[in-house]
């Protein structure tokens, strides 16, 4: 009879070649993008066989959309943390803010949801997990909204509302600093974001933090 004690010995280690194929699995889609990455070139990146990564996800669309969906829960994981700070309503909007936008150009994240989007027009698995990771931001940024709104210092009538328009301008504005279109420098993509989200809550963005 086997012991418990190794059958949860080799579950620990099915764990974490998972966990390496998904983190190579994300080198890989960022060099090469997500249309064009194909199991061998994970394979090749983690020197296994593709024997073995069919054996821990069944098919290509398996294993992408558990990579996209283990980066996204991280990713939200970290908000609801920053979010959930001391602080006043306005140094957790700040924060939120901050989070959301890229560090820079080349930030690995937005890269790789850029990329999601475009793939997620026409590939179900992946616009599913686009649709759990917009859902979960919006979500988070209206319950910091009506923090503030029910501690008295914000006014807005639709955090939910709010929430979604800061959301839909920021992404626009992501895809234009990303881009390098015009004089976007991540300076002035936060003033945007601060100056929209002071506006959807009845403050000037003067109160924000220099």
């Amino acid at each position: 009879m086997q012991s418990g004690g190794a059958r949860g010995s080799r579950a620990d280690q099915a764990d974490h070649r998972r966990a390496e194929l998904l983190e190579a699995a994300r080198r890989v889609v960022l060099e090469r993008g997500l249309a064009s990455t194909r199991v061998a070139d994970i394979a090749r990146a983690t020197n296994v066989s593709g024997g073995l990564i069919h054996y821990h996800f069944a098919t290509k669309d398996d294993l992408i959309t558990e990579m996209l969906r283990s980066t996204s829960e991280s990713e939200v994981q970290r908000l609801r943390e920053i979010a959930s700070e001391p602080g006043t309503a306005v140094e957790r909007l700040d924060r939120v803010l901050r989070f959301y936008i890229p560090a820079s150009r080349s930030d690995q994240s937005w890269i790789l949801w850029l990329d999601a989007w475009a793939v997620g027009v026409r590939e179900a698995h992946v616009r599913t997990i686009l649709l759990e990771l917009e859902g979960a931001w919006i979500e988070i940024l209206a319950e910091v909204i009506a923090g503030g709104v029910t501690g008295g210092e914000f006014v807005c009538d639709d955090p939910q509302g709010a929430a979604e328009r800061i959301d839909g301008m920021l992404d626009g504005l992501v895809v234009r600093y990303t881009l390098h279109a015009g004089n976007m420098s991540r300076a002035r993509l936060l003033h945007h974001a601060r100056v929209a989200a002071a506006r959807e809550v009845g403050l000037d963005a003067a109160v924000f933090p220099a």
